[in-house]
């Protein structure tokens, strides 16, 4: 198999701009003639679906939840960047495209970056004409802020409820679309599996959830935007419902799945506590605006912390190591989030970190309280206090939080080429669910950028390419592959209702998470992926034979939900060891031992992994094959990352 990205020729700036040009269009008339399915309804999904009914496509969409505004894009906290500059303080379009290439340690692909960096600007636009409250000056207009990654302040936002707020202006766009009939919603269903005719996408095979009922759709093209797979940690930033089972089943029908091993580790979460969580809690990255992080400067102080006998505020200004701030002076707190993630495992791997467990640091806001007052920061960051204090009884008003790293975004995902196409043709991939635009590490604030980038302006373009192609001919789902595609899905079904073993899914979920956040996490070494890709497929083994499955399929049964979404996992979970084993470098996320420089940053071996890894599956418990994408870079110079 050959990949073809298909990326324009011509200069960068002009990529996007030609390509829509030379792109077929289906006349208006046209569009109501044919028919698309959108599975997921975050924001990549809302927006899509909302975009291609207003076109006059008859759409139909797909969500697990009771209602769209509860996809998790809707978690999203601290801000979506966009290259306004209405800071006047040096931010363009290249430069928004140049930090997202510099932060995904050139590992993405040049042109659709550019794209994600070029319609940014029309996201605000977009959004605030649809009446996202994002935050403003006392003049009135649109105020920004910094993250990650960059020294411009780029970010807008609405307090800590950013992903909320842009979520809703998406399904009231949705909605508008639903009450005239272009879009008809299916909520509470789960996409099982994609249908293909002939090599093409032509439909999906859903399951209801309320009553179990299976059910085929056709269309003329289908759209997924089903978020990342983060969960495979088990303990992650992401709602317990997120998972990978679209996009996997996907892969096993053709779609090359790549760059799976590129995990982002997010810094300022609330700490692990025990074994009765399901979930972590992040604290927006928009904190390290205000808060800075430190530990303590000695072993024997952070001892005592930890034992009680001291409080922090007993710590004085000279007993404190703000590490990021003495590393990293040009950009400090506000280092990418793989840099930020690793350092606060160093500090904690040296004995150094706080609170009971010492897997923690602090981020402190007695600085910013005493230069801005507490109203200030209160007006800036309520909310997400309020968070803090609910969840952990502690004020971060008067003592600093603590926080850890903790898995959050995957920028692995589908493979698609410029069109957004995967390379099962009508098959399309949206958002985090796709690989295409992050690199080996997602600078904060871009995930809500790329999912309203793809959904508005990029797929309404390039799906329409794809259907003046094939015609507007109807998808008959009397096909016999709707019938053969239903009758896998019961079968699997059917396998997991007959496990009647001892351990519960929940069970296996955990023991994978563990795996794979002790060796294919923040730090990783041939070794231990070694010894994890054997435990992965023993507890895989161990899943078929001993899981226990309880219930029925016709009935709300969300214990067969979970055992068919683990069981996913339970096989990703091995690809991404594979992945992370094949990458004998370090590169953002992915940070191999055996590959750093002498100052502990991530060292990449350009010569040999200038590439996409897009994995194509050959059958159950058969090696998969490895394909690339080799990544030319013509208009950034490839140098070792540096935040100093």
């Amino acid at each position: 198999m050959k990949l073809d990205a298909k990326i324009p020729a011509g200069p960068l700036a002009e990529k996007w701009s030609k390509h829509k040009f030379n792109l077929k269009l289906v006349n208006p008339a046209n569009k109501r003639k044919y028919t698309v399915i959108v599975v997921g309804t975050g924001l990549a999904g809302a927006s899509a679906a909302a975009s291609l009914a207003e076109l006059g496509y008859n759409v139909k969409a797909f969500c697990y939840q009771d209602s769209p505004r509860r996809a998790h894009s809707i978690a999203a906290q601290g801000g979506i960047n966009a290259a306004k500059n209405y800071q006047n303080d040096g931010d363009s379009v290249y430069r928004l495209f140049y930090d997202t290439i510099k932060g995904g340690d050139y590992r993405a692909r040049e042109a659709n970056v550019y794209r994600l960096a070029e319609v940014s600007v029309n996201i605000i636009d977009q959004c605030v004409a649809q009446g996202v409250p994002f935050a403003r000056e006392y003049g009135g207009l649109l105020d920004n802020r910094s993250f990650g990654g960059s020294q411009v302040s780029r970010t807008f936002y609405a307090r800590g409820q950013t992903g909320q707020q842009l979520l809703l202006g998406a399904y009231s766009a949705l909605n508008r679309q639903i009450n005239l009939g272009k879009v008809k919603m299916y909520t509470r269903h789960e996409m099982m599996d994609v249908v293909t005719v002939d090599g093409q996408a032509k439909g999906i095979v859903t399951r209801d959830l309320i009553n179990g009922k299976i059910e085929t759709h056709s269309a003329h093209a289908v759209l997924l935007c089903t978020g990342g797979y983060g969960n495979v940690f088990y303990l992650s930033t992401n709602a317990m419902g997120c998972n990978v089972t679209a996009a996997w089943k996907a892969h096993k029908r053709g779609a090359l799945f790549a760059n799976p091993c590129f995990t982002q580790i997010h810094p300022t979460c609330i700490p692990v506590t025990g074994d009765h969580q399901s979930k972590l809690t992040l604290m927006s990255e928009s904190l390290r605006n205000d808060g800075r992080v430190w530990v303590p400067k000695t072993v024997e102080l952070a001892q005592k912390l930890r034992k009680g006998e001291l409080k922090v505020t007993d710590l004085k200004e000279e007993d404190r190591d703000y590490f990021l701030e003495r590393k990293y002076p040009s950009f400090g707190n506000l280092v990418p989030r793989d840099v930020a993630s690793r350092n606060a495992k160093e500090m904690v791997d040296e004995g150094r970190g706080v609170g009971a467990s010492g897997v923690a640091v602090f981020l402190d806001f007695a600085e910013a309280i005493s230069r801005l007052g507490e109203d200030a920061v209160r007006a800036k960051y309520g909310n997400l206090f309020d968070m803090y204090m609910q969840i952990t009884d502690e004020n971060p008003y008067k003592q600093p939080m603590r926080i850890y790293p903790a898995v959050h975004y995957t920028m692995g995902g589908l493979w698609v080429d410029y069109n957004l196409q995967t390379t099962v043709p009508g098959l399309y991939c949206l958002g985090e669910a796709n690989f295409s635009d992050h690199g080996a590490n997602r600078l904060g604030a871009s995930a809500l950028m790329q999912g309203l980038a793809d959904g508005y302006f990029v797929v309404p373009y390039t799906l329409g390419d794809y259907l003046a192609t094939i015609g507007p001919k109807a998808v008959d789902n009397s096909h016999p592959a709707f019938e053969e595609t239903k009758k896998s899905v019961q079968e699997r079904i059917n396998k997991l209702l007959s496990l009647t073993g001892t351990k519960t899914v929940n069970e296996y979920h955990r023991e994978l998470g563990h795996i794979m956040w002790e060796y294919c996490g923040m730090a990783r070494t041939e070794e231990g992926l070694t010894k994890a890709k054997g435990l992965i497929r023993q507890l895989r083994e161990d899943f078929w034979k001993n899981a226990q499955v309880t219930g029925t399929n016709e009935e709300f049964n969300q214990n067969l939900e979970n055992a068919g979404r683990v069981a996913d996992f339970l096989e990703l979970g091995e690809l991404m060891v594979d992945d992370a084993l094949n990458r004998k470098e370090s590169c953002g996320g992915h940070f191999r031992l055996e590959s750093q420089t002498e100052e502990g940053e991530a060292l990449r071996d350009d010569d040999q992994f200038a590439y996409a890894a897009a994995w194509e599956y050959k059958g159950d418990n058969e090696p998969e094959v490895l394909h690339k994408e080799e990544l030319v870079f013509e208009n950034v110079k490839l140098t070792q990352r540096s935040y100093k």
